[in-house]
């Protein structure tokens, strides 16, 4: 019988590769669970990147769609304006305060005379030169007037022969009014002897006021000063022919213990110029000194050609401190101008109507009329037509039209 017996050493090794073999199958079917069931972890981190990229993709998505609007907004915007003409304007500013009204004056004596012949004749003599200082009614010439003489000399003797004449028909008349009573003569004959009476009567008057004519001009025979003062001309010689009524000066005659100065005051100073103010009088040839004068009068009304006030101020030269005929300098300062507005000279349009400004009014442009004063060279002065609300464009160009809108660039 054929049995097979295993022998110890037989049975020892068979076992060793089975376990071996068991023991791969089990790390090989370890291996495949553990590789077939996922890690949770790792998903959700995945998950977690997707997100945040999807959240930043859709930033950047609205980001991108807001700016696209905004650059439409502006370059609709942009259009808009380019569309309208920019311009800059400027408001009228008020006219700054300058210094002390200054002008210039001539000096004049207060009464001023200039003494000539009232009768026909010839210098017997004279008895006051040149800056001799006189009082009022003294002698200052003598003439021989034989012309004027003769005349008086004859108006009295036809004063006699019409008075003897008067007389004569007085006692005329008085007897045809007696016999006129006794009816020995007629009331026409009486009436002719009392008519003569009255024209005899007016003959004597005429004569008389003759006599008085010729001796009123005989007495200019002696010239005299009409008030105290000073004689600044002498133009007589002794023989010298002199005929009345001539434009030929003998004397002058100046009361300068007072002096007059006229200025003439600009007209937006006018106003403000009244009477009893002061002034300061300087004279070139005393720069040092200053002497008070007061304004005493005005003429009251502007010089149509030079639209200007004539004031005439007053200052005391009792010390005969300064000559008659003077140049000076008048400072006004109490004087003060009238407010007026400048506008810079680059904002004027000149057309045919006249000097204009371009203002802009609730956005359009719009021609306004104006009337100009004084010109500083960079600015003038706006007497009317502009208030200091005005918007008025700068350097206004040809294209620009009344009512076309606009838009204002810059104010200045």
């Amino acid at each position: 019988m054929n049995t097979n017996f295993l022998s110890p050493e037989h049975t020892d090794r068979q076992p060793a590769p089975l376990l071996e073999l068991g023991a791969l199958s089990g790390r090989e079917s370890g291996d495949s669970v553990s590789k077939s069931k996922p890690n949770p972890p790792r998903l959700g981190r995945l998950l977690l990147l997707f997100l945040v990229i999807m959240a930043i993709m859709a930033i950047a998505l609205v980001f991108g769609l807001v700016l696209r609007i905004r650059e439409r907004h502006l370059v609709a915007s942009d259009t808009r304006e380019l569309v309208q003409p920019s311009v800059v304007v400027v408001n009228p500013a008020p006219a700054a305060a300058g210094a002390p009204l200054v002008l210039s004056g001539e000096l004049k004596p207060v009464a001023e005379a200039s003494i000539h012949a009232r009768v026909n004749g010839y210098i017997r003599r004279w008895l006051v030169d040149l800056g001799a200082q006189v009082e009022a009614g003294q002698l200052l010439a003598e003439l021989d007037t034989p012309d004027t003489d003769r005349e008086l000399t004859q108006a009295k003797a036809q004063l006699v022969q019409v008075e003897a004449a008067r007389d004569l028909a007085t006692s005329t008349a008085k007897r045809w009014k007696e016999m006129l009573q006794a009816r020995t003569v007629s009331a026409q004959e009486a009436d002719e002897k009392s008519s003569d009476l009255d024209l005899k009567k007016a003959t004597v008057e005429a004569a008389r006021a003759n006599v008085e004519r010729l001796t009123e001009i005989s007495r200019f025979a002696r010239v005299t000063a009409p008030f105290a003062g000073v004689i600044t001309v002498r133009q007589v010689e002794v023989g010298q022919l002199i005929a009345a009524g001539d434009s030929q000066e003998l004397f002058r005659l100046a009361q300068s213990d007072k002096l007059r100065v006229f200025v003439r005051v600009p007209q937006n100073y006018a106003r403000g110029t009244t009477v009893g103010q002061t002034a300061e009088l300087t004279l070139p040839e005393q720069p040092g000194r200053k002497f008070e004068a007061k304004i005493i009068r005005t003429a009251g009304a502007l010089d149509a050609a030079t639209r200007t006030l004539l004031t005439e101020l007053e200052v005391d030269n009792s010390k005969a401190e300064i000559l008659a005929g003077s140049y000076a300098q008048v400072r006004l300062s109490d004087v003060r101008p009238v407010a007026t507005i400048t506008l810079p000279s680059n904002t004027l349009i000149f057309h045919g109507e006249g000097p204009q400004v371009m203002l802009v009014e609730n956005g359009h442009l719009a021609l306004r009329q104006i009337k100009i004063g004084r010109d500083f060279g960079s600015a003038v002065e706006v007497e009317s037509g502009v208030v200091l609300t005005d918007e008025v464009v700068v350097n206004p160009s040809d294209s620009l039209t009344e009512g076309m809108a606009v838009r204002v660039g810059a104010a200045k």
